[in-house]
């Protein structure tokens, strides 16, 4: 019986250990608007032979389809910057993964929402290599913070929609980044 309980002490312990993907540490569990989320997945985003973030994904249970992680919330997208980045190369990489995963119908539907986030992503200015980028998605709305101080909030879901298919969507910034963060390997 005390073996029993030593092991599933050992589980749990295991269980709240940290992740570690390109040198970042990651929780395997935070909260999001005061709700639980766990570590869905994480990979390295890379351009050409450069590490750019580490990306990472928290939903309320697991999911290993777009789908299903679209289908509850709260949500995150982390990025922990591995370089430093001009707020121009941050909104271009943004803007140009809205593109490519997204119906033009799609995105004009969320224009006004697409023109906050490069209102807000340009008020970052350069971001510093060991920057934490959170996209929360909560109460209906992508609230969007740097380094753990709110910079924004973009509402609507359709929006958020349109943000995640980025990384998990059909045409991935990054196809193994999209496969870490769905759990793969």
């Amino acid at each position: 019986m005390r073996a029993a309980g030593i092991l599933a002490a050992l589980a749990l312990h295991a269980g709240a250990q940290a992740a570690e993907v390109g040198g970042v540490k990651l929780d395997d569990r935070t909260t999001v608007g005061g709700q639980p989320v766990v570590l869905n997945g994480a990979g390295v985003r890379t351009r050409a032979i450069f590490k750019v973030y580490v990306g990472s994904l928290y939903v309320p249970e697991k999911a290993a389809t777009i789908d299903a992680v679209l289908a509850r919330a709260p949500r995150r997208v982390q990025l922990n910057l591995l370089r430093n980045l001009s707020a121009e190369q941050l909104v271009d990489a943004l803007v140009d993964g809205l593109r490519e995963n997204n119906s033009a119908a799609d995105l004009d539907a969320v224009k006004p929402q697409v023109d906050e986030l490069v209102r807000i992503m340009k008020s970052f200015g350069d971001v510093k290599e060991g920057s934490v980028v959170t996209l929360d998605f909560v109460d209906g709305a992508t609230r969007i913070a740097q380094d753990g101080t709110s910079r924004g909030s973009v509402a609507g879901e359709p929006f958020n929609r349109a943000l995640l298919r980025i990384w998990l969507g059909d045409h991935p910034v990054q196809a193994d980044l999209k496969k870490a963060m769905l759990g793969g390997t």
